[in-house]
């Protein structure tokens, strides 16, 4: 009886492994997945469209879409999960992402089913923490459940890169009924307004307009806005922190008599700054005032002395507010005969009467000399009549700037990242190419 039942069991065990046949060709059946360890069989998961872009920022929700195919006889509701690969690490101000970097809602078969919610945990030093996951509705089970998850993601994003993440399928026991990946690609978007830049021009008649960043290079500025008229009583204009979009970034402005305005910043891109404040006398001592990037500002006497005034925020130094007495930074400053404030990473931008442009990177330090050794940006900057640094007017997060040539054409030099001669303290500078904005700013006699 053994010798029969060990040939009926070699005569099945051939027939399972022998090729299926349809007509004269021959297939060879697939292997059915299992969950190991169980014999269990388990579905797939299969995304449609291939990997998704994901962009981080301001373009609004993407949708994720993937077909679950589960194993006959599943019983009872099935939970799911989408986790990604790899656990976030915290930085020395903490979670590496905002607290809702990503925002999804679900719908599964046409059914939607509202918010879903991310887990963000993240890892410091000596914990142990499972990487992000989105939580997918609990549904009914069905031969196929088709997920469709929109994404919405912030800047803070683009720290999860380019993951492989695992959807993960159980029924009502527990048990895995269908697994597969799906590949996100974040890539960045456009920045908020309160990190984008903004360029402020004074026309003929003393009134100045605003153009707000959109955060896309090929069309950097959106559609001018009126600030106001009256400000053709001023001879000098300098933001003392850089404008952006969102109304933030206030600046000072001298009159014909000498005296200094200051203009707080209001957070209103309609009326980005509150009425003028008086800060003093005598300004007229000075042939050019820019902000220095430390929220002060610098300003060069008629001998070529330039002179620091530090921000006296919340009463520092033990001086009346906006700002602390003013130091001597050095003399040899009537080689330039253009300033413009950086528009981020501290310092400011000077073109000497070559046309040389250079940069002096704020120092970060205090009390200590306000700037970095010069560094050179290059030649050739005295094709243009005005030039003026801005913050971010693109995506890359570097401060950038605008030259206008005499033609009248506005032109964009995006800014690139180095490091100072110290080599500890990141600055940036104008790249090497510029992109033309468009023409007709000749009708500005002042641009900052």
């Amino acid at each position: 009886m053994a010798r029969v039942g060990t040939a009926v069991v070699a005569a099945a065990l051939v027939a399972a492994l022998a090729p299926v046949t349809f007509g004269s060709a021959a297939a060879v059946a697939a292997p059915v997945p299992t969950v190991a360890g169980t014999g269990a069989e388990v579905g797939t998961v299969v995304q449609e469209g291939g990997r998704l872009k994901v962009t981080a920022g301001e373009e609004g929700a993407v949708t994720l879409r993937f077909t679950a195919t589960l194993p006959a006889g599943v019983r009872g509701p099935v939970t799911g999960v989408l986790r990604l690969p790899d656990t976030l690490v915290a930085s020395a101000g903490g979670s590496p992402v905002s607290k809702d970097v990503i925002r999804s809602t679900c719908s599964v078969n046409g059914v939607a089913y509202g918010k879903c919610l991310w887990d963000m945990p993240y890892v410091r030093a000596g914990e142990e923490e499972p990487p992000p996951s989105l939580a997918l509705p609990t549904v009914t089970a069905a031969g196929t459940l088709a997920y469709d998850v929109t994404l919405d993601a912030d800047r803070t994003a683009l720290v999860m890169g380019h993951p492989d993440a695992r959807v993960e399928l159980k029924d009502g026991t527990g048990a895995v009924v269908a697994e597969g990946t799906v590949g996100l690609d974040f890539v960045p978007g456009t920045l908020p307004p309160s990190r984008r830049g903004a360029l402020h021009a004074r026309d003929a008649y003393g009134v100045l307009w605003r153009y707000e960043g959109t955060g896309d290079v090929t069309r950097p500025f959106a559609a001018r806005k009126r600030v106001g008229g009256g400000w053709n009583a001023y001879t000098a204009v300098t933001p003392l922190r850089s404008p952006t979009a969102a109304g933030e970034g206030d600046l000072v402005a001298r009159d014909k008599a000498g005296v200094l305005w200051y203009y707080e910043e209001t957070g209103n891109p309609a009326a980005p700054f509150a009425p003028r404040q008086r800060v003093g006398g005598g300004w007229n001592v000075y042939t050019a005032i820019v902000g220095d990037g430390e929220g002060g500002l610098v300003a060069r006497d008629r001998d070529g002395v330039l002179w620091e005034y530090v921000r006296n925020d919340f009463g520092y130094y033990g001086y009346s507010w906006p700002f602390a007495p003013r130091q001597r930074v050095g003399g040899g400053w009537n080689a330039y005969n253009a300033f413009t404030k950086s528009g981020g990473y501290g310092g400011i931008l000077s073109r000497d009467e070559d046309g040389v442009l250079w940069k002096y990177a704020s120092q970060g330090c205090s009390p200590c000399a306000p700037f970095e050794p010069r560094l050179r940006v290059g030649g050739g900057w005295n094709v243009y009549t005005a030039i003026a640094g801005t913050a971010e007017l693109g995506r890359d997060e570097n401060p950038d700037l605008v030259a206008r040539d005499a033609a009248g054409k506005l032109w964009l030099y995006q800014g690139v990242p180095l490091l100072t001669s110290g080599s500890h303290w990141s600055t940036a500078v104008p790249g090497p190419t510029r992109t033309l904005v468009g023409g007709g700013w000749n009708a500005y006699d002042l641009m900052f």
